[in-house]
């Protein structure tokens, strides 16, 4: 297995910044700004980003959390509604609110379908946008993020393995050759 950096701690917090910076931009501000991280790495980045637009306007956006396993299209168990209606924790109303879904990879675009489905589940947003950590291409779905912290080509044999202190103890991302990772957690959906 052959690890390469392609961002440490500080390339992350800078990536961050610009990312918080272009959202408040983009969206004039924090006015029905939701902020909703798919877990696991989407929902720390989620909150690293609400601190940042803090930081910008003041005013700390709301943040929530996706737990897109029932709503994936590669799993298909008996009856999901149960797991579908806890799979979530996001503020009581999305409803006309603009939602900027996060997550540390795109790569298929499967995720952040599934994503969607499960924001539509919960309500009718007036806006969907898509901030990642690391976009790597390969997309087989027609979905486009609408802030990126940084685009990394790989091949499909290569994996994006992101690292975040609040689960893995330390901020850093690696491309993982061979796709072989037993310690790192492969990003990308």
């Amino acid at each position: 297995m052959r690890l390469k950096l392609i961002m440490d701690a500080n390339g992350i917090r800078r990536a961050l910044t610009r990312i918080a910076h272009e959202i408040v931009e983009r969206n004039k501000g924090t006015e029905n700004l939701v902020i909703v991280g798919i877990k696991s790495r989407g929902e720390p980045l989620a909150h690293r980003l609400a601190d940042g637009i803090k930081e910008i306007e003041g005013l700390r956006p709301p943040v929530g959390m996706l737990d897109i396993t029932p709503y994936r299209d590669d799993i298909r168990n008996g009856d999901l509604q149960g797991a579908r209606e806890g799979a979530a924790s996001l503020p009581p109303v999305i409803t006309g609110k603009t939602i900027v879904l996060v997550d540390d990879v795109l790569y298929t675009g499967r995720s952040v379908r599934a994503a969607m489905e499960a924001l539509m589940d919960r309500g009718r947003p007036q806006l969907i946008q898509l901030a990642v950590l690391i976009d790597r291409g390969h997309r087989e779905l027609p979905i486009r993020p609408d802030f990126v912290g940084k685009n990394v080509p790989t091949s499909r044999s290569e994996k994006i393995a992101v690292c975040l202190a609040e689960i893995d103890a330390k901020d850093e991302v690696l491309i993982v050759e061979n796709g072989k990772q037993e310690t790192y957690h492969r990003g990308g959906g």
